[in-house]
């Protein structure tokens, strides 16, 4: 695979269109700008100025572009000016990929389409969302899903060629392995938080309806009746907080919600367990860090997380929260288990893609592409 035609014209030239999405999705375009730009490609990313400052698209060497999230004439021009010299447009998420296909009209450029999770929606909006998802399923040249549900569902919906998309977990993954040179920080850590001498709990993700946080309230009270009771973490922001809030302090409940953290691996590398109760991001950054991290993970058992953890996590049934308090409990109880669910974490890490295998699967996509067809 080469960033070069064969006949020696420029190097081949990508825009990468993110519309503000997760951060999966966000950490997932800035490693593969980076790996595109060291094998030789031009990478401009289109994404809300607020993410280039949390992820420096620039500083990996791409272009960046402020193109807003909205679908408005105005984001629509400025995303069609970005794409008018590129050989391949890549999109990431349900509305990014709707606004490049608007962007290109019917240019003859071909258009890829990462599906990270699937976008939700009730009434009326969820109608809308399935057409949306059908009109870029149609329009993308190749489809790439992070899980086999995701690629499914791309095929029902009739795109021409959907595939498995190999995505590393970017960076070196949470800092610790579970060493005694680790020991220091983390006891910082979990004196920070109130966390000495009972068990810490831990999990991230945006205080949004589908992460299941009600679910994980409902579980903390059966948690108040161990001794010690343990500490509940969330690091995470969004319009649930003041509902969730209440609900702590009126049910005086064992949970502290953190707010956004730029720590949040170092957080999690000090926690005992990690938590995932609701319908995540189809490829979970948190399952992945947890399991890099060796700490054990219960979590509910929906979208793609048995595919991407195996046998390496307790999963329990969506939407029960006595199950899911459960499975905690015993885990708490049972340190052998603990131990060997990090020692399969461990295991199961070793065998998703790295960032290498990510950046040569998506170059080889491009390169199928806009390679010129042999003449027979």
């Amino acid at each position: 695979m080469s960033s070069h035609s064969p006949h020696g014209q420029s190097p081949l030239r990508t825009v990468q269109v993110l519309g503000g999405g997760n951060a999966g999705s966000s950490a997932h375009v800035r490693s593969l700008a980076a790996g595109l730009v060291a094998r030789g490609v031009r990478v401009t990313v289109c994404a809300p100025s607020e993410a280039e400052h949390l992820y420096d698209f620039t500083g990996a060497g791409a272009a960046h572009v402020h193109v807003p999230r909205s679908s408005d004439p105005g984001s629509v021009a400025a995303l069609r000016a970005a794409c008018a010299d590129a050989d391949v447009v890549h999109a990431h998420g349900l509305h990014a990929s709707f606004r490049a296909v608007l962007a290109l009209g019917g240019r003859p450029t071909p258009l890829v389409v990462t599906w990270h999770g699937r976008a939700r929606a009730e009434g009326a909006r969820a109608h809308l969302l399935r057409l949306l998802e059908r009109r870029v399923a149609r329009a993308a040249a190749v489809v790439l899903g992070t899980t086999s549900d995701l690629v499914d569902r791309a095929r029902r919906t009739g795109a021409r060629d959907a595939r498995l998309a190999a995505v590393a977990l970017p960076g070196p993954g949470v800092a610790g392995d579970g060493s005694e040179d680790d020991e220091e920080p983390h006891c910082k850590v979990r004196a920070e938080l109130g966390a000495i001498g009972r068990p810490l709990l831990m999990a991230v993700g945006s205080l949004e309806r589908h992460r299941g946080y009600d679910l994980l309230l409902d579980a903390a009270h059966a948690w108040c009746r161990l001794d010690p009771v343990p500490l509940v973490v969330i690091a995470g922001e969004g319009p649930l907080r003041p509902a969730l809030q209440q609900r702590i302090e009126s049910e005086e409940l064992p949970v502290r919600l953190l707010g956004r953290r730029e720590d949040a691996g170092a957080l999690l590398a000090a926690a005992d367990l990690a938590l995932l109760p609701g319908a995540e991001e189809a490829r979970s950054v948190l399952a992945q860090e947890a399991l890099h991290a060796r700490v054990p993970l219960v979590a509910a058992r929906a979208g793609g997380i048995r595919e991407l953890v195996g046998e390496a996590a307790v999963l329990v049934p969506p939407d029960d929260a006595q199950a899911f308090a459960e499975a905690v409990v015993r885990l708490l109880g049972d340190p052998d288990r603990s131990e060997r669910l990090r020692d399969l974490g461990t295991r199961q890490a070793a065998t998703w893609p790295t960032e290498d295998e990510t950046v040569a699967q998506v170059l080889s996509v491009y390169d199928e592409l806009t390679q010129p067809v042999p003449m027979l």
